[in-house]
């Protein structure tokens, strides 16, 4: 179970088509070669702008591997990525369930939570599903032991993604669960659960106090923070992308999503008395996760733990609690899930057959031309091709890539005003400063430089394949 999508990710190569992670790869190649952080836009028209990099030790993470693995590392992190997520929601699913339906759970799970790559954010998936299993422990056994290791989970979210802000929402969630459930105790309240025991307050606030200050041990300090709603919700990335819309209800994954949530309600329900924490994660992650695509496992986690102790999933009295999986077990299991994946990593195609089949998805042989025939810097470029663009030509400068909390609403939504022609090319900085563009073949923009006389006597087509299209500014004449 656990390698499964591991196995079909060596099979089809997903992680290549991910083209957020070549602006990872480039700037952890940067800081392992220059053994510094990055304060400035490097690789960008830009690079004067200040820039702080909220996911470098993932960077750092992709640039080793690159190094160890070449091109291999890409699918290779991936595969264990999807392990590590297989593994944490059977965990959370495994909390009161029986051991069939914690995999059903843990199934269902990773169905929803489809579409994973090879980027920082599911790190963030992987420490959340942790995070919220160490509260539900904590709930169900009323110990704080079990809080103990968050503030040192923190210090390596923080410097892996800027999404530590679900973690610290989540655990603030569960400090006002718990201040408001002790308050309702003290006065005789007999509709909270018995099923939950009572978790010592000041320990729990100690806890909260030391996870925030853990995110603060980064490279950059506590200006992550403030970075991190304009990074992960800015009005550009709403406008412009469609994995921040809400859900459309026409992909399979969606109802998923909503029987999860649906199901987990009927189980808050079903106990006849109050589980206040359970109610405001669900609530909380539901709100999130139907506004924005992209964050639904903010939902499907929660909804997961939830089940997991209720309904027909619940163990048998045969069963014992303890009869969970035993060390021997585990060490069994994990060690076939390392044979199935250092297998299936053997199996993969080597990096000059990647490379060849990266020729279909980027514009390789646009930038080989570049290169070979010395056209100017910088460059104007399609969005899509920006990350990648970081990693395969280094020396170009590119006028945008993926990294929306570099760029800004400003910068960006002028750049989508002119690729979608509602603002003229010459009123952009970065057209104006661009030595070369690269542009997609059937993109408006290309063809509005081919067949538009005023644009057509401005820049002239030098190269042209199935995929992209170069142009260069014509020489002005006296």
């Amino acid at each position: 179970m656990f390698s499964a999508a591991a196995v079909y990710e060596a099979r089809n190569l997903s992680a290549l088509t991910a083209s957020e992670v070549w602006v990872h790869l480039r700037t952890g190649i940067w800081i392992l070669h220059n053994r510094s952080f990055p304060h400035a836009g490097l690789f960008s028209q830009y690079g004067n702008l200040p820039w702080n990099d909220s996911s470098w030790g993932f960077d750092v993470l992709m640039g080793g591997a690159y190094h160890l693995f070449g091109l291999r590392a890409i699918p290779i992190l991936l595969m264990l990525l999807k392990v590590a997520l297989a593994a944490v929601t059977f965990s959370l699913a495994r909390g009161r369930a029986n051991f069939w339906g914690a995999v059903a759970l843990s199934a269902i799970a990773q169905y929803a939570i489809s579409g994973l790559q090879p980027l920082p954010y599911v790190f963030s998936i992987l420490f959340f599903a942790v995070e919220l299993r160490l509260l539900v422990r904590s709930r169900h056994t009323g110990a704080a032991r079990n809080l103990y290791w968050l503030p040192l989970m923190f210090v390596v979210w923080a410097n892996v993604h800027i999404q530590f802000v679900a973690g610290l929402i989540l655990l603030g969630l569960f400090l006002i669960a718990v201040w408001l459930e002790h308050g309702l105790r003290s006065v005789g309240a007999s509709w909270l659960s018995n099923r939950i025991l009572p978790v010592p307050l000041g320990k729990v606030s100690a806890v909260a106090a030391l996870s925030l200050l853990g995110t603060l041990v980064t490279p950059y300090t506590f200006h992550q923070l403030p970075a991190a709603f304009r990074t992960l919700y800015s009005h550009v990335a709403f406008e412009h992308f469609s994995e921040m819309s809400s859900m459309s209800f026409r992909r399979p994954q969606e109802f998923v999503i909503m029987l999860l949530v649906m199901t987990a309600f009927l189980a808050l329900g079903r106990r006849r008395s109050l589980e206040l924490f359970e109610l405001l994660m669900l609530v909380a992650g539901t709100l999130v996760a139907f506004r924005i695509q992209r964050d639904g496992w903010l939902a499907v986690l929660p909804a997961i733990a939830i089940i997991s102790s209720g309904l027909i999933l619940r163990r048998s009295e045969i069963e014992s609690p303890v009869r969970t999986i035993r060390a021997p077990e585990r060490m069994w299991a994990a060690a076939l899930t390392a044979v199935v994946l250092v297998i299936a990593a053997v199996r993969l195609p080597g990096s000059k057959d990647l490379m060849d089949k990266m020729t279909q998805l980027y514009p390789v042989k646009a930038c080989n031309y570049i290169v070979e025939n010395r056209l100017p810097q910088p460059l104007f470029n399609e969005y899509a091709w920006g990350s990648f663009l970081t990693w395969y030509l280094p020396e170009y400068p590119v006028a945008v890539d993926s990294r929306v909390e570099f760029y800004g609403d400003d910068i960006l939504s002028a750049y989508f005003d002119v690729v979608g022609g509602k603002q003229l090319l010459e009123s952009d900085p970065t057209v104006a400063r661009a030595g070369t563009l690269l542009l997609q073949r059937e993109s408006a923009m290309a063809k509005a430089l081919t067949t538009l006389p005023k644009l057509s006597a401005q820049y002239r087509l030098v190269y042209s394949d199935d995929l992209a299209s170069v142009f260069v500014p014509q020489p002005r004449s006296e």
